[in-house]
């Protein structure tokens, strides 16, 4: 390895604001974030198979700062969809929490869909992100591991480290299954779509299958962006999350969000006082932090606009990041750095594979296993 890896000021600076919770349930261990105004239903983040909880900490502050309540999860480890259903649906019982909205990728998209379909009194709409609709074609190429994406950066990598044999196994084992999305009772104007049309690890052919499955729902196609576009595209992205939850009647109460000083000191929305978590990244050398969620607000709308106008700015912002690449001003906006996108070595990208690799030979001899015959 090449030194030691040191996570972003932002991410610091969002561990040093944002508690970190775990609770059990029954027996699986749940790891969440959960921030922002307990008033406002609340827009739940559910990662790809390579993701925790933090991969989301660029919608948790940004969003919840303008008055939106935002819970990201780590997927518990589970071994099959039904289970998947029920350890969610006990989850949310657990944090008082009834009616919901999704934001899922890749895996967490299709578990998502998964939920929506069985519990379709709970999930009030859906924004997916590079997510599908079956896992044949996964479980048709068992072992699997993902392709190697130019975009992918060493915060993911990270994370992916700090899961367990066991909980890459499950996630390798919920992709693996042969499982299918049925049809919904959410109808698709209460459905978003996110994806991105360069690197991914889902294949062209599944993200086109969720499209075609729900026609009339919204489509926001982010020209770049990889499997994390939530890491390396956040501000489209939180523009097309805000759209989705005003036009689903999300109403953000930016007046409950306390003051966040310039220093750090903020609130959260957790009435416990926890101890310092031995997994926050060390903050040695970086003195009082500023804000570097604190973004400047979006230029006015016309006095000639009527009502609406607020969300055709919005949408108007976001066409312009789709296709506005060469525009230097958009990229000062970015927070993440070049060096923090592209920085994923060789040392770290083969630890990312072995990961997976080690995973799905775990997977492989527990299926023999269970298919060797009883003699």
């Amino acid at each position: 390895m090449k030194g030691v890896y040191s996570p972003p000021g932002d991410y610091v600076y969002f561990r040093s604001q944002v508690p970190l919770h775990k609770i059990p349930i029954g027996t699986k261990q749940w790891r969440y974030y959960d921030f922002g105004p307990k008033a406002v239903p609340p827009l739940i983040c559910l990662p790809g198979t390579a993701g925790t909880a933090d991969v989301c900490y660029k919608q948790i502050m940004p969003l919840s700062m303008k008055g939106y309540r935002v819970i990201s999860v780590d997927i518990p480890s589970v071994w099959n969809h039904h289970e998947w259903i029920l350890a969610f649906e006990k989850f949310l019982d657990a944090i008082d929490v009834h009616h919901i909205h999704i934001y899922g990728t890749a895996l967490g998209g299709f578990l998502a869909q998964l939920f929506a379909q069985h519990r379709p009194r709970r999930v009030r709409s859906l924004i997916l992100s590079n997510t599908f609709l079956d896992t044949r074609n996964f479980s048709a190429e068992m072992p699997w591991a993902p392709p190697f994406i130019a975009d992918s950066v060493d915060f993911v990598v990270s994370q992916v480290e700090m899961l367990s044999r066991e909980d890459l196994a499950s996630r390798l084992t919920l992709t693996a299954d042969t499982v299918s999305v049925g049809p919904l009772l959410l109808t698709d104007s209460f459905i978003t779509i996110i994806d991105t049309n360069d690197y991914s690890g889902i294949p062209q052919q599944l993200k086109d299958e969720v499209s075609e499955r729900y026609l009339n729902a919204r489509q926001a196609q982010l020209k770049t962006g990889g499997d994390f576009p939530f890491l390396s595209r956040p501000d489209e992205v939180n523009l097309h999350l805000q759209l989705h939850l005003r036009r689903v009647g999300v109403e953000p109460q930016p007046d409950l969000v306390p003051g966040i000083s310039k220093g750090g000191g903020g609130g959260s929305s957790s009435e416990e006082s926890e101890k310092k978590d031995p997994e926050d990244p060390p903050n040695d050398d970086k003195g009082s932090l500023d804000n570097p969620f604190a973004e400047p607000q979006l230029p006015p709308a016309p006095e000639s606009s009527e009502s609406h106008s607020s969300e055709d700015q919005l949408i108007s912002n976001a066409k312009f990041c789709h296709f506005g690449d060469g525009d230097t001003t958009l990229k000062n906006q970015h927070t993440i750095t070049t060096e923090f996108v592209m920085r994923l070595g060789r040392e770290m990208f083969s630890v990312h594979l072995l990961s997976f690799y080690m995973a799905s030979l775990y997977i492989s001899l527990n299926c023999n296993l269970k298919l060797r015959p009883v003699v």
